[in-house]
């Protein structure tokens, strides 16, 4: 076993290293198949290991070697497998196949066909080993490793000055939060000697139960969590990463790196419990992301944007699942998440490709009859999403839906609100492009067409996966009191703590109510969708640009001027700072050293004059000093 779990993290090392050294020489074919074949070996692997482990099995440490040890804490380099970071290796590992297999169509005539899949293979080994570390320290290499990617990927096509922004953008965003990453992990290694997952959960007792330490320390966690995985105020970043190519951001939407916020509180659910006012926090600010998201998302007229939000949205309900602790519900949804939004990202991919790299939702429509695989696996998708009966999305959601009831009715309604908001931004999204009337120019007409089967299969095993995913958890409405599956499969990596709180939320309500909660949000997916298929089906209502917008629709086809509001007060503040700076430099700084620098040239050019080869001068002068000594030494005694 310890061979398989060393094979999962290199595998994809020796696809990077491959297409990096080589990869330029060798046909495309082969480079797309190479790093293809990469990731899905270790998806294999991880299958392997999933069949020997079941939820009653103990966690595998595997120690490669003493890294460091510094003030007493020993850090080791080596891996833990358990069963989330099983979980999360086979949805990494999966996803991830399926979308270099679909790269390898989509990015089939760009020139840099090979350094692209060459930072691919490197995403998933950073990813790899984020989730697959035993310690913190490591945790933290992937954390760093992904971020690099993200930079790397998001600015991919680097000669567009605005891609090379967002990059930069994302990147800058992310290394706010992970300074409090960085912070937290010191504070937990001073606390408990150590960084690793099993020994710093068992010094956890040793916490005051919401003491200013324990505060402190999942703060600081959390706003790592916060940058990595795009929460209020640090999501900006993740709507511009729609700068990278399609599979990009399906990878770091779908699959990966902003999954690792949510990775890092479940398998820190030991602090986490001990800070009830921490998780308060994050059910706030998973609320007001999820709301300002899908506001955001209900008007915009990119077809990636609308994603984009739309994952933020996603996330927010994620980090509310978190703040009520249900964490195996959040784990719950990050899975059927990475099922559709690969799907729904990768099926935009194809309707850009079938669009010759028109991603304007105004000029699409009709596309259905064009694509027409696409169009039904992006439906599926989209009613996955949305809510539709006994879909991955609905399952998930309905148990983030019951666990909020049990803590709050009023954070039920609140929910549902935003469940709504989801399918009617989706719907309007699907009936603007697959629907109505083809709005394009006639090239594009002309070029209209169903992508390679490299493409189309991913297409459609997410779709399948989409529908059937949510059964993975038995659902609560059908097995009442018994989240039989995954509960019980991540039950060894909570604390005995942490699953009685879980336990006995997601056990509140009784099965009556439950089913009348399940009914109205039935109704309330058929109404949705009733209405937006009206208005843009029937009506025909179409999409405006963003200045003809007026009222509400305005305030979302602008993200509520968020977005120059931190132009305005950050941006534009620092680089106010950089320029006095600069003054400061030249002003200054500059001056006293030409100061220095001409103060040593006159005393050179002065001890010059002396030195002039006149030996009569030179015996005057040591004649001089001779006798200023011993007049010195003289008054001195």
């Amino acid at each position: 076993m310890e061979n398989l779990i060393y094979a999962i993290v290199l595998l994809p090392l020796i696809g990077f290293l491959i297409n990096g050294l080589f990869g330029k020489n060798l046909p495309k074919i082969v480079v797309g198949s190479l790093a293809t074949a990469a990731v899905f070996g270790s998806f294999c692997i991880a299958v392997s290991l999933f069949l020997k482990f079941d939820s009653e099995s103990p966690a595998v440490i595997v120690k490669a070697f003493e890294w460091f040890r510094v003030n007493g804490v020993l850090i080791n380099f080596g891996f833990q497998i358990d069963q989330l970071s099983l979980m999360m290796v086979m949805i990494i590992t999966g996803i991830g196949s399926l979308i270099h297999l679909y790269s390898i169509g989509y990015m089939s005539h760009d020139k840099g066909f090979y350094k692209f899949f060459t930072y691919l293979n490197l995403f998933i080994f950073s990813m790899l080993l984020l989730v697959m570390g035993s310690n913190y320290m490591i945790l933290f290499i992937g954390w760093e490793g992904v971020g690099l990617c993200s930079y790397l990927l998001i600015g991919f096509w680097y000669t567009n000055q605005e891609y090379g922004k967002a990059a930069r953008k994302a990147f800058i965003m992310n290394r706010i939060g992970d300074l409090g990453l960085l912070i937290g992990i010191f504070m937990i290694a001073a606390q408990t000697n150590s960084v690793d997952y099993i020994s710093v959960a068992q010094n956890a007792a040793k916490f005051e139960l919401d003491g200013n330490i324990i505060i402190f320390i999942t703060a600081s966690l959390f706003i790592g969590a916060i940058g990595k995985s795009a929460q209020v105020p640090l999501y900006t970043w993740l709507p511009d990463a729609m700068a990278g190519p399609t599979p990009v951001s399906a990878l770091i939407h779908a699959a990966t790196m902003v999954t690792a916020g949510i990775y890092l509180v479940v398998r820190s659910n030991f602090l986490f419990t001990l800070a009830p006012t921490v998780q308060d926090g994050i059910l706030l600010i998973g609320f007001l992301t999820a709301a300002l998201a899908g506001f955001y998302a209900l008007r915009q007229n990119d077809i990636k944007k609308v994603l984009a939000y739309s994952t933020v949205s996603q996330l927010g309900f994620m980090f509310i699942a978190l703040g009520l602790g249900a964490y195996t519900t959040a784990m719950f949804h990050v899975m059927t998440h990475a099922f559709f939004k690969a799907l729904l990202f990768l099926g935009a991919g194809s309707v850009i490709h079938a669009m010759s790299n028109e991603q304007d939702m105004r000029f699409m429509g009709g596309l259905k009859k064009y694509i027409p695989l696409t169009h039904i696996t992006f439906l599926i998708g989209t009613l996955a999403i949305s809510g539709f009966p006994f879909f991955s999305g609905m399952i998930s959601k309905d148990e983030i839906l019951v666990a909020a009831f049990a803590k709050n009715p009023i954070y039920w309604v609140m929910l549902f609100i935003l469940a709504a908001t989801t399918a009617a931004y989706m719907f309007r999204l699907y009936y603007l492009t697959f629907h109505g009337e083809f709005r394009g120019t006639e090239e594009q007409k002309h070029h209209l067409h169903e992508s390679p089967m490299n493409m189309t299969l991913p297409l459609i095993i997410l779709a399948i996966l989409s529908v059937i995913g949510g059964f993975i958890n038995l659902p609560h409405f059908i097995g009442h009191g018994h989240y039989a599956k995954l509960m019980e499969w991540l039950k060894p990596v909570l604390t005995e703590e942490s699953f009685k709180k879980m336990e006995a939320t997601l056990s509140g309500v009784d099965f009556n109510t439950e089913m009348i909660l399940l009914g109205a949000t039935v109704l309330m997916f058929f109404a949705v969708w009733f209405i937006v298929k009206n208005m843009y089906v029937n009506k025909k209502k179409l999409a405006k640009a963003e200045e003809d917008y007026t009222g509400w629709e305005k305030l979302s086809a602008k993200k509520l001027y968020v977005d120059e509001l931190y132009n305005a007060l950050i941006v534009k503040t620092f680089e106010g700072l950089g320029r006095g700076g600069k003054m400061f430099d030249k002003g200054v700084l500059d001056r006293f050293v030409n100061y220095v620098g001409e103060g040593a040239e006159d005393s050179g050019k002065s001890m010059k004059r002396i030195q002039n080869g006149n030996v009569e001068n030179y015996v005057l002068i040591m004649a001089l000093a001779v006798g200023i000594i011993l007049i010195v030494n003289f008054i001195l005694q």
